[in-house]
């Protein structure tokens, strides 16, 4: 008999995870990245993100004859490898089919970054998933939102809303990235980074 949080059925080709905090407080802050990434694929590919289990709101869908599943962790950000850990269990995903979408300091706003594996840039998310999984090769869709102006303002940098401007020109980022995340399913993560960090 499975215990609880074991995978059963056939394993996702996919597990795509975009990280933010919950609460509407938090909502289309630049620190919610991630987490807007993932609902704009669940509104593409019609699914619907249900909470209850594996501290996160989950849904599927079969995405060109593969099965892609979508999960925002209600923890919060610093927290993330307690919902990612039993997600890649219910699934049944090894870390390579993992894809976490999370906001990204060292990058400038608009630019967008895949990565595999490798260091976490500092980020207490990435840190509480490496240390969940027992490993960092976990597959990264990384969005520049920028430095702020001083270390001071980090928190309120990253946990702010845009202006108007910033907001459309962000929206297209998002929109981006989830282009990136369908063709790491449709394509593998090689042909991904070399499309999308060949660019500035």
């Amino acid at each position: 008999m499975l215990r609880r949080g074991e995978r059963h059925g056939t394993p996702a080709d996919l597990l795509v995870v975009g990280l933010g905090n919950p609460g509407d407080e938090y909502r289309h802050t630049r620190h919610n990245a991630g987490a807007e990434v993932v609902e704009l694929l669940a509104d593409r590919h019609s699914v619907r993100l249900k909470g209850g289990k594996f501290n996160s709101l989950v849904g599927e869908a079969t995405v060109g004859g593969r099965r892609l599943a979508l999960a925002i962790p209600l923890t919060y950000m610093n927290e993330s490898g307690n919902a990612v850990a039993p997600l890649a269990r219910r699934f049944g995903t090894e870390p390579t089919q993992i894809v976490i979408v999370h906001d990204e300091l060292d990058l400038e706003p608009g630019v967008l970054k895949v990565k595999a594996g490798g260091g976490l840039a500092g980020n207490n998310g990435l840190r509480s998933i490496k240390a969940h999984l027992k490993t960092d090769e976990f597959l990264r869709v990384r969005i520049g939102i920028g430095k702020p102006r001083s270390k001071e303002h980090g928190v309120d940098h990253v946990l702010s809303r845009m202006g108007k401007r910033e907001r459309a020109e962000f929206d297209v980022t998002i929109a981006e990235a989830a282009d990136a995340v369908e063709m790491i399913l449709a394509e593998g993560v090689d042909a991904t980074m070399t499309r999308y960090n060949a660019r500035s």
